[in-house]
């Protein structure tokens, strides 16, 4: 296991959950009076519980690691220090040359039954493009895997940035319960949003409980979707304009150096691909979320709870065709950020293009050999 002295790259990972990284070490600190946390871990290892787990983009000099060839992978970095993460830690990938043999090395585990469980764990989290909390949580679930909802929670700088995005939704619900005009800085509508944004639901939702008829553990689940979705909704706002901007710097590339036939018909095809992935992702993200916008309707326009308690009900259902959706369009907007920077050279050879335009296609659920 390799050691990671990326002092500030550690350091940097201060929050909980977000669609990069995921982030137990903080998690365990914050949650350390909490028992649900302790009896229903995310790892059965103690270390690898108090893990960061983050999606990497690999260096060149990281690929050949990798019996495939891949451009982004999920690297474990076990911290020397919890409390101070300037003393760097160790790392690996996931399924890397070796990995279970590392893993068994690090991760102390009690028995083979727990250790299978962790390779699982973290296959599982290889498998999507993404660690957002809620494509994470369903694609554990689905495998059996139910950590305790802390484990899922927002990252506190993400909850910043989403604030007035969604105050902006949830003041229209203030309003109507108060029957006054509202606004995303009332204050009731601010007590909801933070109330919402938390993992932990507390008795300034209850209101709300009330007027959709729920049970307490039903309206855990139902407040946990409206918070994807609010989560979603503002994720799309905040990339669609670097991700419209990638595609269009990606239509325009062309490979420097010597390119075969091949290869130079692989990438012209790819192209299109990509963008027609990212067209067909998008308008499935919009179409969900249009069922959702409708639903939430019928409580604030019509004042009829029924559809929007049914949505809330069904939607985690929804989270990981949302999730893996958008962790494809994030990924191909974050990735050709970190490759070709603002006012950088567009320029690769045509062994990298094919590369980072296989996986992009891969990321979208297509078939790179079919482009």
């Amino acid at each position: 296991m390799a050691v990671d002295r990326s002092f500030r790259s550690l350091m940097s990972l201060s929050g909980a959950s977000s669609s990069r990284v995921l982030n137990l070490t903080a998690i365990g600190l914050a949650e350390a009076e909490n028992a649900g946390h302790a009896a229903r871990p995310m790892f059965a290892s103690r270390i690898l519980n108090s893990a960061i787990v983050l999606k990497h983009r690999l260096r060149a000099d990281e690929m050949d690691m990798f019996v495939s060839r891949r451009v982004l992978a999920t690297k474990i970095i076990v911290p020397f220090e919890k409390t101070d993460l300037r003393a760097g830690g160790r790392s690996m990938f996931v399924d890397q040359r070796g990995f279970e043999e590392m893993l068994r090395d690090v991760g102390n585990h009690n028995d083979e039954t727990d250790f299978k469980r962790d390779v699982s764990v973290l296959r599982l989290m290889d498998r999507i493009p993404s660690l957002d909390p809620f494509l994470l949580r369903e694609q554990l679930r689905g495998s059996g895997i139910d950590p305790d909802p802390s484990y899922f929670a927002i990252s506190q700088a993400d909850q910043q940035r989403m604030h007035n995005y969604a105050a902006g939704e949830i003041s229209r619900l203030t309003a109507m319960a108060s029957g006054k005009a509202g606004g995303i800085g009332d204050t009731s509508t601010a007590r909801m949003v933070t109330a919402l944004l938390s993992h932990q639901v507390n008795e300034k939702l209850e209101p709300l409980r009330a007027t959709l008829n729920l049970q307490p553990d039903e309206f855990s689940e139902g407040v946990f979707s409206w918070r994807g979705f609010i989560y979603y909704k503002w994720s799309l706002v905040e990339f669609w304009p670097n991700l419209i901007r990638s595609l269009k710097e990606l239509k325009m590339i062309m490979p420097v150096g010597k390119a075969d036939t091949e290869q130079r018909v692989f990438l012209s095809a790819s192209k299109n691909e990509i963008v027609r992935g990212a067209r067909t992702s998008s308008d499935a993200v919009r179409k969900i979320i249009a069922v959702y916008d409708d639903a939430y309707a019928s409580l604030i326009e019509r004042q009829d709870p029924r559809m929007f308690r049914d949505f809330l009900l069904s939607a985690p259902q929804l989270f990981l065709e949302v999730g893996e959706k958008m962790g494809a369009m994030s990924h191909v907007t974050s990735f050709w950020q970190y490759r070709f920077p603002a006012g950088s050279p567009k320029s690769a050879d045509a062994d990298e293009l094919t590369t980072i335009f296989e996986d992009f296609i891969r990321s979208f659920g297509r078939d790179a050999a079919a482009a």
